[in-house]
């Protein structure tokens, strides 16, 4: 305890009366009751703030706890109601100090409240009371189960309190969180800390800080954080990675924003279709700006494009608003789906049509449905995996029943574009062995897809004969996929050495550690590969 000071004494006979923990801002006022209740026997802790005074209360509870009403951090009467809704402080006897003749007469305070200027030895005799009567077994032993855990209303303290407390303090841990929603579903949530220092959060499908900023939003419900739960967390993935402050600041800015603006942000259950064609658009576009365009293409429910975009739920609301207000987004109140809404919630409908007449089937043309060819070319066997375990998150997406090596020849599954075509993952190996199959499996292909996994320098050697090779087949399209373990994880060096084999607009970069930033880049791709 940092700030935790002792200035214990012994009864006579040697034998501890009790605990007293006390936590006051007013270093002076603090001290001279310190030193009334040591003179009484009481054994005596001194805090000046409100995390110092919930770390130390938790780790050994006090028998009594003498608290400033307006201490920092944390003040006083909430502190007061966190420790009795928690079970290993909730016998805690509570005596508070008033900063003002005002806070004297606070009610509904679970505890005596000292007006300012009282004797520290009236305050000290009612604390030996208080010790006397509750007798010393009711004071917790260090170390005893539930120790390293706090638990209790998020009305009581909010989640900004709460971490910003963990931070002073550099605790590492897990919040677990949950709520209760207007259906009678139970929402859940995860924070992560390490050190004081936020490292990962996720609730729902949304991770990092889009799950953040949603967390960070929830007025009611219930937290519970225990440190032994670290041990079953991978802290070395982080999905957070800006200072803990600036995050906190950040996220309640938003929940501010969100709140000031609600009556003129588009409902989750409102209908948004785009009214303009996309070629008609800016090239120059704010990345912001340019996913929610493209999940618009496949969501038309105002909810659905907030949970299908990588960016916080407000940042996408005020997106919405200001292309409403520009007459580029159509709002549409209610929950019916838009007319051509593509019931497989990935593709609009246009993006079928244009397939149709590229594979040579019409509307109203009747026969047997015939699906686009996609190669496939991957580094490694892993890689393979990886693109699978990807595309199956998809709507429409079905895998082949087996597939092997990359040196097998074969189907690798299915992405339905609408009810009639779909496209079919070819794989090819990129071994030079098969160099005579290349151009033979991409005749009359949508294009190539060579998906690379770390390190970037090794899968670029793997397919290098490959790339190369079907790169100067006539009307080629070259697309690549790398594989990301972390959003950083990406070699500058190794992609400037080969520019060649890369255009930049067909080049993805996907992070595995965002499954919601790589639903919409692995849309963006398959939006780009489509003619």
């Amino acid at each position: 305890m940092g700030d935790c000071s002792v200035v214990g004494a012994h009864a006579q006979g040697g034998e501890t009366l009790g605990g007293v923990l006390i936590a006051d801002a007013d270093g002076d006022r603090g001290q001279r009751i310190a030193s009334a209740c040591s003179e009484l026997g009481l054994v005596v802790r001194v805090v000046t703030h409100g995390a110092a005074a919930l770390e130390t209360a938790l780790a050994e509870p006090p028998a009594v706890m003498i608290v400033q009403l307006g201490l920092p951090l944390i003040a006083g009467e909430q502190l007061g109601e966190i420790l009795l809704a928690n079970p290993r402080t909730g016998e805690v006897a509570l005596v508070f100090l008033a900063d003002t003749t005002a806070q004297s007469a606070v009610q509904g305070l679970n505890g005596q409240v000292f007006p300012p200027r009282s004797p520290a030895t009236e305050v000290a005799r009612l604390a030996q009371r208080l010790v006397e009567r509750l007798g010393p077994a009711s004071i917790a032993t260090p170390g005893s189960p539930g120790s390293d855990g706090v638990e209790g209303e998020l009305s009581q303290l909010p989640l900004a309190d709460l971490v910003q407390l963990f931070h002073v303090s550099q605790k590492s841990g897990c919040v677990e969180l949950s709520r209760k929603t207007a259906d009678g579903a139970v929402e859940t949530g995860t924070v992560v800390l390490r050190d004081g220092d936020l490292i990962h959060a996720t609730t729902g499908s949304a991770v990092g800080e889009k799950a953040l900023y949603r967390l960070l939003e929830w007025d009611r419900g219930r937290f519970d954080f225990h440190s032994s739960r670290l041990s079953g967390i991978d802290t070395q993935t982080r999905t957070l990675e800006k200072p803990t402050g600036a995050l906190v600041r950040e996220g309640v800015r938003q929940a501010q924003e969100r709140a000031r603006l609600a009556r003129d942000l588009p409902p989750a259950d409102a209908r948004v279709r785009l009214k303009v064609r996309r070629a008609s658009l800016p090239i120059v576009i704010h990345p912001l700006t340019q996913e929610v365009l493209l999940v618009l293409e496949g969501y038309t429910r105002v909810g659905d494009v907030v949970d299908h975009c990588s960016f916080s739920d407000y940042q996408v609301l005020r997106t919405l608003r200001t292309l409403i207000d520009r007459d580029m987004v159509e709002l549409r109140r209610g929950s019916k789906p838009a007319p051509g809404e593509s019931k497989l919630g990935l593709f609009a409908a246009a993006r079928g049509d244009r397939l149709c007449e590229w594979l040579g089937t019409g509307p109203g043309d009747h026969s047997q449905p015939t699906d686009a060819k996609l190669l496939v070319v991957s580094s490694d066997s892993e890689a393979s995996r990886g693109f699978l375990r990807l595309v199956s998150r998809l709507p429409g997406a079905t895998q082949a029943s087996a597939f092997g090596a990359k040196t097998t020849i074969g189907s690798l599954g299915r992405l339905a574009v609408n009810s009639k075509v779909g496209i079919e993952f070819v794989q090819v190996p990129s071994d030079a062995r098969y160099a005579p199959l290349w151009p033979i499996a991409a005749h009359g292909a949508l294009g190539v897809l060579f998906v690379l996994s770390s390190p970037v320098s090794a899968g670029l050697e793997a397919v290098r004969c490959a790339a190369e090779a079907l790169s100067r087949l006539p009307r080629a399209r070259i697309f690549h996929l790398l594989l990301l373990e972390k959003e950083g994880d990406i070699e500058p060096d190794a992609l400037r050495e080969n520019l060649s084999l890369f255009d930049e607009s067909a080049l993805f970069l996907i992070p595995l550690a965002n499954p919601t930033s790589t639903d919409v880049l692995l849309r963006e791709m398959f939006v780009r590969i489509l003619p």
